[in-house]
Order: structure tokens, then C-alpha cells, then sequence
């Protein structure tokens, strides 16, 4: 499944991500940094989705609030709550 999130208190505006069978199988973000979003995406590639959620939850980015690995956190989490419906 592939499950969009509106970003938010970022640089991103959007991540795309794909889960099956519980692993996350693609990541896509729009906007933010394009080198930091792309490692990020394919540190999370091959990986459980559930894993990569608790390890990237808390990661500030500056003064900022929240970051894009964090943002994706909250992504795969509602990704992964929809399914589950």
C-alpha cells in the first residue's frame, strides 16, 4: 500500500510512503533537502515499517520541532493505523 502525508513544520511538503507485508517498500518526499531526504529514504528501504517508525520518533531538526525523519515516523504510523482498519 502506498499512503501520502501532508508534511508539517518542515522543509518537505509531502512523503509517499509504500509498506507491504509490514516493510517499507519505497519512500518519496517532496521539497526538503534533496540530498538528506534521499538517504533517509533508502536507510528506510528493506526495513520493518514499524522499526523504522520508533528509531526516527524525537529527531529534532534545529530549533525546529520536528524533522523529515520524524515526519516520516508519523507517516508510516498512519500508514500503518489506515491498514489496520
Amino acid at each position: 500500500m502506498t499512503h501520502s502525508y501532508e508534511t508539517k513544520g518542515v522543509c518537505s511538503r509531502r512523503i509517499d510512503v509504500t509498506i507491504e507485508d509490514g516493510i517499507v517498500q519505497d519512500v518519496k518526499f517532496t521539497g526538503g533537502c534533496n540530498g538528506n531526504t534521499k538517504g533517509i529514504a533508502a536507510l528506510a528501504v528493506g526495513f520493518p515499517a514499524q522499526e523504522i517508525a520508533e528509531k526516527l520518533k524525537g529527531i529534532r531538526c534545529g530549533a525546529r520541532s520536528t524533522s523529515c525523519p520524524e515526519q516520516l515516523a508519523f507517516a508510516i504510523e498512519q500508514a500503518l493505523a489506515g491498514h489496520a482498519k
